[in-house]
């Protein structure tokens, strides 16, 4: 189950870069997969009769974790419309070391010897798979790629990365007393009214510019229905899936991305940037493994 959830998360993805480019604006994706996912959830919570009211104090931090994944969904979908996909979700999928170090840095534990070691590896790996030795030669293995779109996307993706690791920072040690379905719905709510602000503001220019042909429609419809059932089973099926100890099985996503984008978008990586890629996996289910036992 987990393992087609994160191809299903992988295939997201895919069709996002699809409608982007399409011309489909960054934000209306954004809106488009947390509507639909509002709706699930919101339906979910008012079939089960689930009160929506709060633990004193806590509405501050659920709007901060909205912001958090809105701001994740953003850079996360704005990584994917400039580099390869499988790229960006392996950048992107750095959050369980971000999270180590943020919850260190906010008065946790160290990380361990072992898991300091780990984080090493992942940075050695992530260096061969974004081909930065060929990239500081100017010899970068997409040469079509100009190396400020390459950068920006990096960015962003890292961004995304340290966004979604405070949301699950937060999740743990300020809303854990919240109804999953409830703190859910709210988070998507949240995600889906700064976008739509952020949309019609203008603040991200072409935010919400329309798919220029009936390819991009049926990829933005793709990414709200991937996106939401994805959620939504995850969410239904979790009590059930022993989730602390299945967890790193989500890491199958970059895997399935990298074969999705190869076989529908035609991204394909060099073999260093696979062995880079099988490096950054493989410490970060090592990582998760040990971190949720």
């Amino acid at each position: 189950m987990l393992a087609l959830l994160a191809c299903t998360f992988g295939a997201n993805h895919v069709a996002a870069r699809v409608a982007f480019d399409h011309d489909t604006g960054v934000m209306l994706a954004v809106l488009c997969r947390s509507g639909v996912t509002l709706l699930i959830l919101g339906s979910l919570v008012l079939y089960q009769r689930q009160p929506i009211a709060l633990p004193q104090g806590a509405w501050r931090w659920q709007a901060l974790l909205g912001l958090c994944i809105a701001i994740q969904s953003l850079c996360l979908y704005s990584a994917v419309a400039r580099i390869p996909v499988a790229l960006a979700l392996l950048v992107g999928n750095t959050f369980p070391m971000v999270l180590a170090l943020l919850t260190w840095a906010l008065g946790g534990p160290a990380p361990t010897r072992r898991t300091a070691v780990l984080m090493g590896v992942i940075l050695l790996g992530l260096l061969l798979a974004l081909d930065v030795p060929a990239r500081l030669q100017g010899s970068g293995g997409e040469a079509e790629l100009p190396r400020s779109v390459w950068l920006l996307g990096i960015a962003l993706a890292m961004c995304a990365a340290c966004a979604f690791a405070c949301a699950l920072w937060l999740t743990e040690h300020k809303l854990s007393s919240v109804r999953g379905s409830v703190r859910s719905m709210l988070t998507m709510a949240v995600v889906f009214s700064s976008s739509l602000i952020a949309g019609f503001s203008g603040l991200i220019e072409n935010g919400l510019a329309l798919p220029s042909a009936a390819t991009g429609w049926i990829a933005l419809a793709v990414v709200g229905v991937l996106y939401s059932s994805g959620f939504s089973i995850l969410f239904i099926s979790m009590p059930r899936l022993d989730m602390p100890k299945n967890v790193s099985v989500m890491n199958v996503e970059p895997v399935a991305t990298l074969i999705l984008g190869w076989v529908i978008l035609g991204q394909v990586l060099s073999p260093i940037q696979m062995v880079g890629a099988l490096i950054v996996i493989s410490a970060i289910v090592l990582l998760t493994y040990r971190q949720n036992h």
